[in-house]
């Protein structure tokens, strides 16, 4: 069985024992989370949401909280003008335990 579930405005397509990358949710690493924005439920009787599945949730456990690879931004003109940005994009770690239709 498997399930799309939208987190933080964004659909992920996920199964029971996948781990997943989010944008940052709050938690400490450990606990548990309930996601109850499911848009669709697959499997032997698949439900479509309008938008989301009425009574349907996913489980799952904060395995880590961390920092992307860097992204490194360089602005150049003719002339001196020069300029180096950097971004590192906080994220959740996420291990999926369950999916309830």
């Amino acid at each position: 069985m498997y399930g799309i579930v939208e987190i933080a405005g964004h659909q992920y397509r996920v199964q029971e024992g996948d781990i997943i990358d989010v944008q940052k949710l709050e938690g400490e690493v450990g606990s548990k989370i309930e996601l109850d924005r499911v848009l669709f439920v697959g499997g032997d009787k698949p439900q479509v949401g309008t938008p989301v599945v009425s009574g349907a949730k996913v489980t799952a456990e904060v395995v880590k909280q961390g920092r992307s690879r860097k992204v490194v931004v360089f602005h150049r003109k003719p002339g001196k003008y020069q300029k180096k940005n950097g971004h590192r994009q906080h994220f959740t770690g996420l291990k999926i335990t369950g999916i309830k239709a």
